[in-house]
């Protein structure tokens, strides 16, 4: 009768191992198609912006010579020559600010940060925000590397500073500025003061409200562990170019639109009254979503308007537009997103008044 049972027993033991490996099995199975389908969602869309890209530039280089007959109203041609001005003159800065914000990506980890910034929290902030200016990233890139420093220990707060400097006041975009507005060095000067002093404003306001962390989703690696450097590099590098330059074309086309189109009364009126020119140039920096080595000279294409409204222009973009609430909802949450980025305007839009009553 005890021998069935040990039998019995005997038998169930191998079993038991066998019925428990099956288990383990499915699991990576299935956990095999969510991160194959990342993959392939962003390489179609990639091919479906890179043709859109190619021709819309194609088009804005070229458009004139291949439709000559149609540019014979001089609304058109003015258009069409702003168009392919702010384009043209962009387009450089614009790929030098790609290049080093993916190097920036690829090759500096972010346990650099750690180590370099100060322990505590409050002091930390405003060195994050110096930072931008010596490691440049733009908006897009932005996103992902502050993500990178909450994951590798780095607080909050800091990690906030430096996603708001880094792509305001690095060197490229303040070379650009100089460019876009020759002769008037107190631009750039204004502009790397408000977008410093905002940046250090919203960590600092991080810190002091102490219930970030309720509504803050910890961010996860935009790339796989282990991924090469020179791989992510180029991955980094082809993303944000192709991002980047679809909106700098989208925002020289609306920027030629707007001087073009819309009635010059309606400018003057709008350009005549500070407060309301510069919170109507601030929301068009959010729906444009110009990569902040280029929206210099979008704004220095919009002459109807204040040199503190042009301003408010420059801080705003760089830091909250469609865009980047979109990155900012995927990465840190949208509970994030909907708390940041009215607070980051509001306060973009009262700085920038400030500095230019000042400066400008």
């Amino acid at each position: 009768m005890s021998t069935p049972a040990d039998s019995a027993e005997a038998t169930k033991i191998p079993v038991a191992p066998g019925d428990a490996a099956p288990p383990t099995g499915p699991p990576p199975a299935s956990s095999e198609p969510p991160t194959k389908d990342p993959e392939k969602e962003p390489a179609s869309s990639s091919i479906a912006f890179t043709i859109t890209l190619v021709v819309l530039v194609g088009l804005a280089l070229f458009g004139r010579k291949l439709f000559a007959g149609l540019f014979t109203d001089d609304g058109v041609r003015t258009w069409a020559t702003m168009f392919v001005g702010v384009t043209v003159q962009a387009l450089p800065f614009l790929v030098l600010g790609v290049l080093l914000s993916a190097a920036l990506t690829a090759f500096v980890p972010a346990s650099f940060f750690a180590r370099a910034l100060p322990k505590h929290p409050a002091l930390a902030v405003p060195v994050a925000s110096a930072s931008g200016v010596i490691l440049p990233g733009c908006e897009c890139a932005s996103v992902p590397v502050s993500a990178a420093l909450m994951s590798r220990g780095v607080t909050p707060a800091a990690a906030i500073a430096f996603l708001l400097s880094a792509p305001a006041i690095n060197p490229v975009v303040l070379a650009s500025t100089a460019v876009a507005f020759p002769g008037q060095p107190k631009v750039v000067v204004a502009r790397a003061l408000t977008s410093l002093g905002v940046s250090m404003a919203l960590g600092w306001l991080w810190l002091l409200t102490g219930k970030g962390s309720s509504w803050l989703r910890m961010p996860k690696s935009r790339h796989a562990e282990g991924t090469g450097r020179l791989e992510v590099f180029r991955s980094s590098m082809l993303h944000d170019f192709l991002h980047a330059g679809g909106f700098l074309v989208i925002g020289a086309a609306a920027a030629a639109t707007l001087n073009v189109v819309v009635p010059r009364e309606w400018l003057d009126h709008v350009a005549s009254n500070l407060l309301l020119s510069v919170v109507v140039l601030g929301l068009l920096a959010v729906l444009l979503a110009i990569c902040s080595e280029a929206d210099a000279f979008v704004a220095a294409s919009l002459t109807q308007f204040s040199l503190t409204a042009r301003l408010a222009f420059m801080v705003v973009g760089p830091i909250v537009d469609v865009k980047l609430i979109a990155l900012q909802a995927g990465t840190f949450g949208p509970k994030f997103a909907v708390r940041f980025a009215p607070a980051t305007f509001v306060v973009a839009v009262g700085a920038s008044l400030l500095v230019g009553w000042w400066l400008l």
